[in-house]
């Protein structure tokens, strides 16, 4: 089926992570700001990148409605696109090379070892060091023909008033969720404390991926997986209202794994051949050899 989106509708950033790089300089970390002059990093405050962020958060913003979320849900959450080993799956995601990254020249795998083997050097449990290791895993959204706004970005609830916390808020009034009196106030479908499992987030990876491995990782990997991108609640407490107890509790795991995805990134890359044996023994334990997509 023909998309319905332009080329530069479906592609408005010059790689999909160039929205993580974004976040480096929205959310800097202390560690690396010692490290590295800010500077030194891709500065996203000049027009051109700028101009590429904003873009895509206009169109994010404007077609994430609760409508989009629920008929993509119908359309991937059936997992009849392709059938993978998960070690194809990886090779099929390595075909996402970021080319145009003037820090560090890096394929997917390297990315997401670079994340699981520095949380297997702090000591977590191995779950945790799995998570870190698939948790992209979901942007092969984008080998579907996905535009990168409905792969990557900060995500949110929909279903209800859009929080000012967000990033680039302004561009919600191009959402046609913001004139529908069913969803633009602070509840919309929703009631106080609801709890998250409750809650629609915007279509991503985040989501993609969780709906793949729910039944096979341990509740906080989930959480993990899951919210990691959901940035207004775990750097701005924008969405307290629909979070119950629980919700809370487990969101102290994402904020452990955010550091490792962030500022993980070094130049010198993993060797993933002499990694693999270790890796492979680890998804053989909790996942099954062959991933639905």
């Amino acid at each position: 089926m023909q998309s319905p989106y332009s080329e530069k509708e479906k592609n408005p950033l010059r790689n999909i992570e160039e929205w993580e790089d974004d976040l480096k300089v929205r959310y800097p970390s202390p560690k690396s700001q010692q490290e590295k002059a800010k500077e030194d990093y891709r500065n996203y405050h000049d027009s051109g990148r700028v101009d590429t962020v904003r873009e895509f958060y206009r169109l994010n913003h404007h077609y994430q409605t609760f409508e989009f979320v629920n008929s993509k849900e119908e359309e991937f959450l059936k997992f009849e696109k392709k059938e993978m080993p998960f070690w194809d799956a990886i090779d099929y995601l390595n075909t996402l090379v970021d080319d145009s990254d003037p820090d560090i020249d890096l394929d997917q795998l390297q990315h997401l070892l670079q994340t699981s083997e520095a949380i297997r050097a702090d000591g977590h449990p191995d779950w945790f060091v799995l998570t870190g290791f698939i948790h992209d895993m979901g942007k092969v959204l984008c080998l579907f023909g996905e535009p990168q706004w409905a792969v990557v970005g900060d995500t949110f609830p929909v279903g209800c008033r859009h929080s000012d916390s967000i990033v680039y808020p302004e561009f919600f009034k191009e959402n046609p969720d913001a004139e529908d009196e069913r969803y633009n106030s602070k509840y919309g479908i929703y009631s106080h404390h609801c709890g998250l499992d409750n809650v629609k987030m915007s279509w991503g990876h985040d989501e993609y991926l969780y709906q793949m491995v729910k039944d096979y990782l341990p509740e906080p990997a989930l959480y993990m997986i899951r919210y990691h991108s959901f940035y207004s609640q775990h750097r701005e407490n924008a969405y307290d209202h629909l979070l119950n107890d629980h919700d809370r509790e487990m969101f102290k795991w994402v904020d452990k794994f955010n550091p490792y995805d962030l500022y993980s990134k070094v130049p010198v890359a993993p060797d993933a051949k002499a990694l693999r044996p270790y890796y492979e023994d680890l998804v053989a334990k909790y996942l099954p050899p062959v991933l639905k997509f």
